[in-house]
């Protein structure tokens, strides 16, 4: 466990420190960024030697496996962002324990979160997901932009969530100042209409600069900080 937590605290170091570096590089100031370790096919061990190390927030994409591991580690007192593809029938069950839903790209997700949330009797925080890609393309889920005022519409006048901000993740093959640029444009939008939707959620392992660059407040990073993951399925 020793060698574990050592390699984990290796990892975040470098990630912290090319996150000084970008805020450094952008005019940010370090603490307007918050890290969320994504944890995903990762034991509930790594998740504890997290907590030990000052992680706060933590990432999961399968709500199976996020259920169960938000359960093991309730005591440790972290903030659950679920950030995987959503099915409208887990919807509920994912705000019974995910305190931010980054993922909510369509309208038909907004009444099971909500019942969710009421059911739990804890406000849940959400975030839009809108897709970067190019118009047609078969690339990953999101929101059409011009979709983005209907959505956040109805996240407004459902009880107990919070509309807090975008999501967005870089097409794959694309330069991702493009990308994050397009999103800041996008995210400057939505605040014009929703000033407390301040939350801008961009950045990977591999493309977090610019997403600094680009304003982003939460990066989801897991392979830098974890290394490869242990298995796929």
């Amino acid at each position: 466990m020793s060698e574990r937590r050592d390699e984990i605290a290796a990892n975040l170091d470098a990630v912290r420190r090319r996150i000084a570096a970008a805020c450094a590089d952008a005019g940010r100031r370090t603490d307007d960024v918050r890290l969320v370790v994504v944890t995903k096919f990762f034991p509930a061990s790594d998740v504890r030697l997290l907590a030990d190390l000052g992680i706060t927030d933590v990432g999961e994409n399968r709500h199976q496996e996020a259920e169960a591991k938000a359960a093991e580690c309730a005591d440790l007192g972290l903030r659950w962002h679920f950030i995987g593809g959503l099915q409208s029938n887990k919807a509920a069950a994912v705000a019974s324990y995910a305190d931010v839903v980054e993922s909510v790209d369509r309208a038909k997700l907004v009444g099971p979160l909500s019942r969710g949330a009421h059911s739990r009797g804890h406000d849940v925080d959400v975030l839009l997901q809108v897709s970067l890609d190019p118009p047609g393309a078969d690339g990953r889920a999101g929101a059409d932009p011009a979709e983005l005022d209907e959505l956040a519409r109805r996240v407004d006048e459902a009880g107990m969530l919070r509309l807090r901000g975008l999501m967005a993740v870089a097409p794959l093959g694309g330069d991702p100042d493009d990308a994050f640029a397009r999103l800041a444009t996008i995210h400057a939008d939505l605040l014009a209409q929703h000033p407390d939707a301040t939350v801008l959620s961009a950045g990977m392992s591999g493309d977090l600069e610019a997403a600094i660059r680009h304003g982003a407040t939460h990066l989801r990073v897991g392979s830098a900080v974890l290394g490869p993951r242990p298995r796929d399925k």
